[in-house]
């Protein structure tokens, strides 16, 4: 899941050591620059990391995000890029595409000047930094939807397909079955609710035709359909009970991913597994 370079004995670390993590995502990029002892000594988050190549330049439009990250931290520490004992990247789409897992691998090179650093998809931070390296799995449900986790040296993912035919559960995932509702209200092929109202202010709709408009051609992109998840949790809230089939179908879709997860990494059905969640969604009631 991961390419990660040897480095000194990790478990006892040289005083003046200093260790960089950078966790990608689709919303924004979190980077913490910690040392030896574990004390924070900058931190920076910057725009998400996208898995394109708008750029055209084999940087998959990451680079400049990881570039200004890095020097902030850097320049707010104190220590040069060069000094970074060991860093690790969590990028989105890593381990997805050969020739994008490929650009993604040489990036961190060419910021610290150096090769001390692994990089892996950012659902490795999300294990990582919930469970703290312990055994178990994490459920993740942001943009997009996943599972990840670790047992006994073996790693297992489940989800994560993108939203065009998985992610199920995400906030994508359940803005796109909200929309569906809405257009079937509107044709009276399913009973009005609360949904169509709060859809029709949220998206500031002339006519209910006007939505076709607004999120294909209007611009909204992934990212701005996958934020009217909220507006299905605020119809669910209302009393809308298609709103709340989508929710309960959305959490027993991540159920699921976990389930899937705990038999790939070989847990019996007898021991406890420990399951963290991370991602916007879980704020839903």
């Amino acid at each position: 899941m991961a390419s990660v370079k040897p480095v000194r004995d990790a478990r006892h670390p040289a005083p003046d050591a200093v260790f960089l993590g950078v966790d990608g995502g689709g919303t924004k990029t979190a980077f913490c620059l910690v040392d030896a002892s574990g004390t924070v000594r900058a931190r920076a988050t910057g725009p998400g990391t996208s898995p394109s190549d708008e750029a055209g330049d084999g940087s998959f439009g990451t680079y400049p995000v990881l570039a200004e990250g890095v020097a902030r931290v850097c320049v707010e520490s104190g220590v040069a890029p060069a000094d970074v004992t060991h860093a690790f990247f969590g990028l989105p789409a890593h381990g997805e595409s050969p020739a994008l897992t490929a650009a993604l691998d040489a990036l961190p090179g060419r910021l610290l000047g150096h090769d001390r650093y692994g990089v892996g998809n950012d659902m490795v931070c999300a294990w990582a930094g919930s469970l703290g390296l312990a055994a178990g799995i994490n459920v993740i449900s942001g943009t997009g939807s996943m599972a990840y986790g670790e047992r006994a040296g073996r790693t297992a993912r489940a989800g994560g397909w993108g939203e065009l035919f998985g992610d199920e559960g995400s906030a994508h995932w359940i803005a796109v079955r909200g929309l569906n509702a809405f257009t079937r209200m509107s044709d009276g092929r399913l009973a009005p609710g609360p949904l169509a109202g709060v859809l029709r202010r949220a998206l500031g709709l002339g006519s209910d035709l006007d939505v076709v408009g607004r999120v294909l051609y209007g611009g909204l992109g992934r990212d701005g359909v996958a934020a009217l998840s909220r507006r299905v949790t605020e119809a669910a809230e209302l009393g809308d009970p298609v709103a709340g089939a989508i929710l309960a179908r959305a959490g027993r879709e991540l159920a699921l991913l976990a389930d899937a997860a705990r038999e790939r990494l070989g847990f019996p059905t007898t021991e406890p597994v420990p399951v963290s969640y991370s991602g916007g969604v879980f704020g839903a009631r």
